[in-house]
C-alpha cells in the first residue's frame, strides 16, 4: 500500500514540475515575440510620422489592426483637419502591413498616388493624409 502512495506522490510531483516549466517556457516564448512576429517586423510593422503640424516623429506598430482618423474613437488619432473621421485601417498580414482606406473625404495616397480600396505597403512607403506624412519603418 504505501508503495501505490509513494508513486502516486511521485507522479504527481513530476506532473507539478511539467506544469511549471511548461508555464516558464511559455512566459519567455511570449516575452521574446515569435519567430513570426520578428519576420513581420523585418518586413516593416511600424508607421512613423514624419511630416505633421503637431504629430512629428511620433510612431506606433501595427501588430493587428489600427483604425486612423479624426475621430476620439479611432486607434490612432490624427491631428490633421484634413483627415476624416476613420480615415484609414491598417491590418497587420503575413506579408507585411496592408493599407485600407475607408471612403475618406479628401482621399489617402501612398508615394504619391491616391489609394482607392485596399494596397500592400513596403518599408519606406510614404503615406499622406492631408498635410500629414508618415512612413512605413
Amino acid at each position: 500500500m504505501t508503495g501505490l502512495v509513494l508513486s502516486l506522490l511521485k507522479v504527481t510531483f513530476i506532473s507539478f514540475l511539467f506544469l511549471f516549466v511548461w508555464q516558464i517556457a511559455k512566459s519567455v516564448t511570449m516575452h521574446l515575440g515569435s519567430s513570426e512576429a520578428r519576420t513581420r517586423r523585418q518586413q516593416g510593422s511600424e508607421i512613423v510620422f514624419v511630416r505633421s503640424d503637431t504629430q512629428a516623429g511620433i510612431d506606433f506598430p501595427v501588430h493587428d489592426v489600427v483604425v486612423l482618423g479624426r475621430s476620439e474613437n479611432a486607434d490612432v488619432l490624427l491631428e490633421d483637419p484634413y483627415a476624416s473621421e476613420f480615415h484609414l485601417r491598417f491590418t497587420a498580414e503575413e506579408g507585411g502591413i496592408v493599407l485600407h482606406d475607408l471612403g475618406s473625404t479628401n482621399g489617402t495616397y501612398v508615394n504619391g498616388r491616391r489609394v482607392s480600396g485596399s494596397l500592400g505597403l513596403n518599408r519606406g512607403d510614404a503615406i499622406q493624409v492631408g498635410k500629414t506624412v508618415m512612413e512605413v519603418r
